[in-house]
């Protein structure tokens, strides 16, 4: 089975990360003759992509050939995949070993049309305070703020409405029969947009209710989290953009399909650790290697994050055209492209 892995960059301030990435894709294993193509696509960036053919002679380096931002350097990707599968890295994750065998794995079920699995955080320092606690896995419930896996996802193999942007593959046939990645949706530079790969896997199950989406934990990468993206301003701005990005999404596939996992995750997960980290706060404690500190700043984050999240997509609904950029604006976002 033929297998192509995708990664995008767009900063040279992500080298060191870049360079790990293509390493641990470099040593997949997987039962071909050939060992996985890999393609990396730099996003308006020469001197980066000038630097990338001179490190990896052997990668095919791209330039993005669509709008600037994450979407369109995975379409340009896209264009000169013609079968099999493809896969996606982010530019500051490294896979495990036995990573891209765990995702193909699954390709042997043909209604399986796409297979992601977990993130597993780096912390500058240890896990910060401001999050909540994490479970005996490590996630904890607002992992997803930094790009990670995050406590109420699935412990085991089971179908997802959508996979991560940082670990997730596709039957390169889906692309042909819904196109590709949304350029209107998704990351430019240090702007925390997003949810082009949600919009995508809901347009994939809307055009083929059958088709199934995948997610194996046991597939991991390990996402590294800058010291930026550990602070209060970073989780305001960051649950702010995510709820803008809903809105979006909302907007191109519809408010069911767009919130239905939203609507669990706030009902039954986000209550459930409010309730632990503020038992944790009377007690002293807030699991391991944190304390009331720590508990307390969790239980101040979880409804944090809600309102910003809510609040983010109301702009975006019913904010005019000027949501999305407005908001990211609101935290600096309009500053922040490459």
């Amino acid at each position: 089975m033929a297998v192509t892995v995708v990664i995008c960059a767009y900063t040279e301030d992500r080298w060191d990360d870049l360079c790990g990435a293509v390493r641990s894709v470099a040593g997949q294993r997987v039962e071909s003759a050939v060992g996985p193509k890999i393609v990396l696509v730099v996003d308006h960036n020469a001197a980066l992509a000038e630097r990338a053919e001179r490190a990896f002679p052997w990668v095919d380096v791209l330039h993005n050939r669509g709008r600037r931002g994450l979407s369109g350097a995975r379409n340009t990707a896209l264009a000169v995949v013609d079968g099999g599968i493809v896969a996606f890295l982010d530019d500051d994750a490294a896979a495990d070993p036995g990573w891209l065998a765990t995702l193909l794995g699954h390709y042997a079920d043909p209604e399986v049309v796409a297979v992601g699995g977990s993130a597993r955080p780096v912390w500058p320092v240890r896990r910060p305070g401001m999050l909540p606690a994490a479970d005996a896995e490590g996630r904890g419930e607002l992992d997803w703020v930094v790009g990670c896996t995050y406590a109420g996802q699935p412990e085991r193999v089971s179908p997802v409405r959508n996979l991560m942007g940082c670990n997730m593959s596709f039957r390169r046939e889906v692309f042909d029969a819904v196109g590709g990645f949304a350029e209107d949706l998704g990351r430019v530079g240090r702007v925390p947009l997003g949810c082009e790969e949600t919009e995508l896997c809901i347009r994939i199950r809307q055009a083929d209710p059958k088709a199934r989406i995948v997610f194996d934990p046991a597939a991991v990468v390990r996402h590294r989290v800058s010291a930026d993206r550990v602070s209060w301003r970073y989780l305001a701005r960051r649950c702010w953009a995510e709820g803008l990005s809903k809105a979006a999404v909302a907007g191109l596939v519809g408010g069911t399909d767009a919130l239905a996992t939203e609507r669990d995750y706030t009902r039954r997960v986000l209550p459930a650790a409010l309730r632990r980290e503020l038992v944790g706060v009377l007690r002293g404690k807030g699991g391991a290697a944190r304390g009331r500190g720590s508990a307390l700043g969790g239980a101040a984050a979880l409804p944090m994050a809600v309102g910003w999240a809510a609040a983010g997509y109301l702009r975006g609904r019913f904010g005019g055209a000027a949501g999305r950029s407005g908001g990211a604006a609101a935290f600096g976002g309009g500053r922040e492209r490459q």
